[in-house]
């Protein structure tokens, strides 16, 4: 059984930096860019040797708000409250937990949605293209204005794995350790193919007006196709078949029509109008773009993930779930072969899980356990270190 136990209520802070000139960030595009205004959330208590600090990483449409409450009256908590809080695997009673919303975002962080103080209006297209590299420079910068000199770990699932392994390349000496769940060096060909359907759909929608539909109709039709698509990737074919089957909804016959009838189709309904409301269609466009242009081999190794590896100091755990073929088990083996050809001290585990990607959700009991594990001998280790 899990555990129930909740942080509580939490509240959402905002840094904000590259408010001037000679403090700009500059992009992997060569774009120097600022201000930059950060949203986050922090759990637990940082020790006062500062060793015990956690980044949570989130995934495509995630946020900072991964755990606890924002008001009595919330219905639902954070997005991975399963797995941070008292006694569980992010303990928030021994582990000081960070998380952020990414450069890009339209939840509190500077992105396309954000007011361009040059303009005083959206930046909608003027937005700058960004990469996992720059949402994990923002984070740097976060963790460094918290007064955090090293990383305990860095943790995420599916683009939230990728910018926990972009953190144990770019920032080697910065983190203990990094997790990297259900997640990948680079996408496939299919992944990027599935991206790119997911951006026509928005830019397609005659609303999309170029970027410009703020204060005015949002591209809602293609924003929700683009959920949709998603949704389908991150189910498996026995998941879908478990929850919908053939079932139709409401009726008893087909209606030899067009409208939605089958129970799967009505939950893509539901998820995509959903969507609509929590999420901006430009930071679906930046973000997708950012995780097709990951790739940990060719930035770092010239195209060899091993040569990549070679940077990296931190213990690495990776995890992966069977029934995922967004990113399939094959894509987290060929991180670990690589980190133990580096000679890296790596450890991984493929869970059986029927979920398909979204598993890295569900299966937080398995998952609760190796992680607590990791994290307990990795945290030994650095204070043994402290005290040599």
């Amino acid at each position: 059984m899990g555990n129930n136990k909740t942080i509580g209520l939490v509240q959402t802070q905002y840094f904000t930096f590259a408010e001037y000139k000679d403090n700009y960030l500059e992009l992997d595009s060569g774009v120097r860019f600022g201000p930059i205004t950060v949203a986050y959330e922090t759990y637990g208590k940082l020790t006062p040797e500062r060793d015990n600090a956690i980044l949570i990483c989130h995934a495509l449409s995630g946020d900072a708000h991964a755990a606890g409450y924002h008001s009595p009256n919330d219905s639902k908590p954070g997005w991975w409250e399963d797995m941070i809080g008292p006694g569980k695997a992010f303990d928030t009673d021994k582990y000081f937990v960070i998380c952020s919303n990414v450069l890009g975002g339209c939840v509190g962080t500077t992105g396309p949605s954000s007011i361009n103080p040059r303009t005083g209006k959206p930046y909608g297209m003027a937005f700058p293209v960004v990469t996992i590299g720059d949402m994990v420079k923002v984070q740097h910068r976060l963790v460094e204005y918290l007064g955090i000199e090293k990383l305990l770990t860095v943790t995420g699932g599916s683009m939230g794995g990728m910018q926990a392994l972009e953190w144990a390349l770019r920032y080697p000496d910065k983190i203990a350790s990094s997790i990297i769940i259900a997640s990948t060096s680079c996408l496939s060909a299919q992944s990027i193919a599935f991206d790119a359907v997911g951006r026509n759909a928005i830019t397609f929608d005659p609303n999309w007006n170029n970027g410009n539909y703020y204060g005015k109709p949002v591209p809602a039709t293609g924003l929700a196709i683009a959920r949709m698509i998603g949704h389908i990737t991150y189910l498996s074919d026995e998941a879908m078949h478990r929850k919908f089957g053939r079932k139709l909804r409401e009726r008893e016959a087909f209606s030899f029509d067009f409208i939605s009838e089958f129970e799967v189709e009505t939950y893509l309904d539901y998820q995509g109008s959903k969507f609509v409301d929590r999420f901006d269609a430009n930071t679906y466009l930046y973000v997708t773009k950012a995780m097709d242009y990951f790739d940990a081999g060719e930035y770092y190794g010239n195209g060899s993930l091993v040569e990549a590896f070679k940077r990296v100091m931190s213990r690495m755990l990776v995890l992966s779930f069977t029934s995922d073929w967004l990113f399939p088990p094959y894509q987290s083996g060929q991180i670990v072969d690589a980190m133990i050809k580096a000679g890296k001290d790596v450890s991984y585990l493929d869970i059986d899980s029927p979920h398909g990607h979204d598993s890295f959700l569900l299966e937080f009991e398995i998952e609760s356990e190796v992680i607590r594990n990791f994290l307990t001998a990795t945290y030994k280790m650095v204070q043994e270190e402290r005290v040599k």
